[in-house]
């Protein structure tokens, strides 16, 4: 009897325990199901026919490779939108009703124009970040967008003209990419990159450039000027772009007239790309500088052009040589036969690679 009723007690004790589990995993269930509705906020009801809404990714729509002429409508929330390779031709403002927490546009590889883009639709974008337009037919760059964006890609497109203040409120710009378009020396007015000044990389690669572009912002980090005409660069054209660290002015026309004495002795310069130019001697380069390309050119001799830098002291090792950075050194494509000179050999004591 005694054992039995240790048996009937221990059931019972199991019988509870159960019980509480099964209140607590319901509990749980249904918390989690409430949850589920806002961590997953594009439900099958809102996600458009045309479009793919997974479950993993919950503020994303894919509507790319679809064949669309047109943007379907957007449901609130989204933070995501993939419209590429499509055929969307326009651009209005219904489709973007209710998309006001909009963070990434992807457009790339469309048939968009200027004309058929509603004017205020992008500003009216107030939480977009990146903004990708790349292989369309616009003629000119966008206008207005909207204050919050980071990252705008129109390479590959049309593009001849910069309409005037475009850029003025866009201060929080980090990266501008207008490559391989139809810009010209005329498309830039002298204060076009005002209000840029969070911008770190401008690529102007691949377009119809004669001159440098006028007056980039303090911040620039990266500079793409490849593919151009550039005959000549201004003096001291680098000293008022403290930050300026990577520069490729590969496939230009500049020759040793058109670049002043100093205008490459830069001490923030890390990487110089002068490939596919005219220039016979070595430009004066900073003590900093790390890789320098000049294959590709109408240098003759290495001892009778080059300038050795002055020799950089290393802050934080005291015992490390006292010499110029350069560690990388292209002059293949060039007049210049081997051996490697010795006089550059005793300048640039830290050159690990130099290509002849």
């Amino acid at each position: 009897m005694k054992q039995r009723f240790q048996m009937d007690a221990q059931y019972c004790r199991t019988l509870f325990l159960l019980v509480i589990i099964f209140s607590f995993t319901r509990s749980v269930t249904q918390a989690y199901d409430y949850t589920d509705l806002e961590a997953y906020p594009l439900l099958s009801v809102e996600c458009p026919k045309e479009c793919v809404c997974p479950s993993s990714f919950p503020h994303a729509i894919y509507c790319d490779n679809k064949g669309l002429k047109q943007v379907p409508l957007i449901p609130a929330r989204t933070w995501y939108l993939y419209l590429q390779n499509n055929l969307i031709e326009s651009l209005n403002e219904e489709s973007f009703a209710n998309a006001t927490e909009l963070k990434w546009i992807n457009l790339n590889r469309n048939k968009l124009t200027n004309k058929n883009i509603s004017k205020n639709l992008l500003k009216n974008l107030k939480s977009l970040l990146y903004l990708y337009l790349d292989d369309n037919d616009l003629e000119e760059v966008p206008a207005p967008l909207p204050e919050s964006i980071e990252q705008i890609r129109l390479s590959r497109n049309k593009i001849s003209k910069v309409p005037e203040g475009v850029f003025i409120k866009l201060g929080n710009l980090t990266l501008l990419d207008l490559h391989h378009n139809q810009l010209t020396d005329s498309s830039f007015q002298a204060d076009v990159f005002n209000g840029l000044n969070s911008l770190m990389q401008l690529n102007l690669a691949k377009n119809s450039l004669k001159k440098m572009p006028p007056g980039l912002p303090l911040n620039t980090v990266q500079l793409y000027l490849d593919n151009n005409n550039i005959e000549e660069i201004p003096k001291n054209y680098f000293s008022g772009i403290p930050r300026i660290t990577f520069i490729q002015l590969n496939y230009n026309k500049l020759s040793d007239t058109g670049v002043p004495d100093n205008v490459f002795n830069v001490s923030s310069i890390l990487d110089l790309q002068l490939s596919y130019n005219e220039l016979t001697s070595v430009p004066i380069v900073n003590g900093h500088l790390e890789r320098l390309h000049l294959d590709h050119n109408k240098i003759k001799n290495i001892n009778e052009t080059i300038s050795c830098p002055e020799a950089v002291k290393e802050e934080f090792d005291p015992h490390f040589p006292q010499a110029p950075r350069l560690r990388y050194l292209r002059l293949d494509g060039n007049d210049i036969q081997p051996p490697i000179p010795l006089d550059l050999m005793i300048c640039f004591r830290l050159l690990q690679t130099v290509v002849i």
